[in-house]
């Protein structure tokens, strides 16, 4: 017995998934912000994580190799953190490498601001270090305990 794997048909896409399924063009265009805003959140917040790490590897003056021993993972997976490549990553592996170099990561969460759902206000929380705050202006944010 063969299993036809082929397509038959295709509907196109309208660049926007929640057309796609059905939603109303309104009730679309809100969960395809809120989608966004949150995928930008996450980015963000892995570039705060990806910028502890290579603070790190830069102050502790050690190579690419150095640090993927002590963080458990391959040199290149080192560059890629090096380099920000957020999409290689998820916020627990990098958190986990922040903890194999003793770095606490904090998050928190904060209420969303009325006005706008699933923004929090700006100018809160954001990785803690000598010299000021770097601020996350949405609603998770990151601290470093042992910078504070």
């Amino acid at each position: 017995m063969t299993i036809d794997t082929k397509t038959t048909h295709r509907t196109g896409a309208r660049g926007n998934v929640f057309l796609d399924l059905g939603f109303s063009p309104r009730e679309a265009k809100r969960l395809l912000a809120q989608t966004d805003a949150q995928i930008d959140e996450s980015i963000r917040l892995k570039q705060q994580l990806m910028d502890e790490i290579a603070r790190w590897i830069e102050e502790a003056c050690v190579t690419q190799a150095v640090a993927a021993e002590v963080l458990h993972v391959t040199r290149p997976r080192v560059s890629d953190v090096v380099n920000h490549k957020v999409s290689k990553f998820t916020i627990d592996a990098l958190v986990a490498m922040l903890a194999r170099i003793g770095k606490q990561v904090r998050l928190a969460a904060i209420e969303a601001s009325p006005r706008y759902p699933g923004v929090a206000p700006a100018g809160r929380g954001g990785i803690v270090r000598e010299g000021g705050v770097s601020p996350i202006p949405r609603r998770a944010r990151a601290t470093s305990a042992t910078n504070r």
